[in-house]
């Protein structure tokens, strides 16, 4: 624990980060960039782990056993150690098999990859000529999508391609000549391979939005309205979002047909994590701070998060230098770089990684001991979604986040 850590100052009552706004100051006149201010208010951070009652244990209405799926491919599922399915996937499955458009809102880590990846393996088991789009905002996370399809898909004439910026252009355009049935991309390349006539859309009969609101923050409304309209409009339409906005509705009332709406969000932040704060002295060394915790023995894996690109790459650096096992991730990188590091990282080669926000959303990275974030997030959704790294799966986790004393 933190109890002998001199440097640090918990406090507070436990009060709940929901109601909490960051501000930003206006544009100056002078033409210079906005100066941003983060909301500095120490009970945001503070949210004390609960034990969750045995009442409210979620009991599944099926197994995957259940289901009517290929039996191939309920063997993949078997071999992967999947049983029970989670609240998203036990609601979600039965109404993709069925042909409906469904909207799901679910928060992160909930395993909605699988809830909408084994219903489609299916579909295209029973028909060869099922060809699904799978959208997402970043690389990351269609690069994990990709990953869990080729697990769910041992074995079977199932094919995939992966189509995101920041890596060549070629070999994705070679991957859809091989007629791929599942694309998974991001909507700049997808656009680009379009564009292209690399990638045509007139025989998909799915497409699956995987963190649209993320999307749409990233400013992507415009290249997703344009990809949706090029599929047939008899298809089938997946929708998955943490939240609900007036935009969202509007797409979904553009895109979808009397969708089946499912939601298993219950709260911000999952109970499983224990947030807390780290108060750094006015004349105190935040790295040495950063340190004085790194060394301790619980900190086996840990997710520390910067602003920019070149703090977080000076900062895992400082790492290194003070003998720490660090790797950095951010948008400076290449594609294949931060698959590297992402990889050590979930193999436990490092143990820490040191990340700007784009790794924040979507990645599903086994057993985070902590989160850190050593510089303030912009949004209350960042931060949400940063802490959801930790406290995944049932277990336990904790978010620490440096507030200047």
């Amino acid at each position: 624990m933190y109890t002998d850590f001199k440097k640090r100052n918990y406090g507070g009552s436990g009060a709940s980060f929901s109601n909490k706004r960051f501000v930003r100051k206006p544009f100056s006149h002078a033409g210079s960039r906005p100066k941003v201010t983060f909301f500095n208010d120490v009970s945001c951070f503070i949210n004390k782990a609960t034990v969750v009652e045995e009442a409210e244990h979620f009991v599944p209405e099926h197994r995957f056993v259940d289901f009517a799926l290929d039996e191939r491919l309920k063997n993949n599922i078997v071999k992967k150690g999947y049983v029970d399915p989670t609240p998203i996937q036990d609601k979600t499955i039965s109404h993709t098999l069925a042909g409906s458009d469904v909207v799901g809102i679910a928060n992160t880590g909930t395993g909605k990859t699988a809830a909408f990846l084994i219903p489609l393996i299916h579909k295209v088991l029973q028909n060869k000529g099922e060809r699904v789009l799978i959208m997402v905002p970043t690389r990351e996370l269609a690069q994990q999508i990709g990953d869990e399809l080729r697990g769910f898909t041992t074995g079977l004439p199932i094919y995939s391609a992966t189509c995101v910026g920041g890596t060549g252009i070629g070999p994705q355009m070679g991957a859809l000549r091989r007629n791929p049935q599942f694309v998974i991309g991001t909507p700049g390349r997808l656009k680009d391979l379009l564009e292209r006539r690399a990638l045509v859309l007139t025989n998909f009969t799915t497409a699956v939005l995987d963190e649209a609101d993320r999307m749409l923050d990233m400013g992507f409304i415009v290249d997703m309205r344009k990809i949706l309209s090029l599929l047939p409009s008899t298809r089938n339409t997946l929708f998955f979002s943490a939240t609900l906005s007036h935009e969202i509705e509007k797409l979904i009332g553009e895109f979808l047909r009397d969708p089946v709406r499912i939601s298993v969000k219950t709260r911000d932040t999952a109970s499983s994590i224990d947030q807390d704060v780290v108060r750094v002295p006015r004349d105190g060394n935040k790295v040495d701070v950063l340190h004085n915790l790194l060394i301790q023995p619980e900190f086996n894996k840990v997710l520390i998060f910067g602003r920019t690109k070149h703090g977080v790459e000076k900062l895992s650096k400082t790492l290194v230098e003070r003998g720490f096992r660090s790797e950095s991730i951010h948008g400076n990188k290449t594609q294949s770089g931060r698959q590297r590091a992402l990889d050590s990282f979930k193999r436990d080669n490092v143990n820490i990684l040191v990340a700007t926000d784009v790794a924040a959303r979507g990645l599903d990275i086994a057993d985070v001991s902590h989160v850190i974030n050593y510089e303030l997030p912009a949004t209350h959704d960042d931060y949400i979604h940063r802490i959801g790294r930790t406290g995944r799966a049932g277990k336990k986790g904790k978010a620490l986040t440096f507030i200047g004393a």
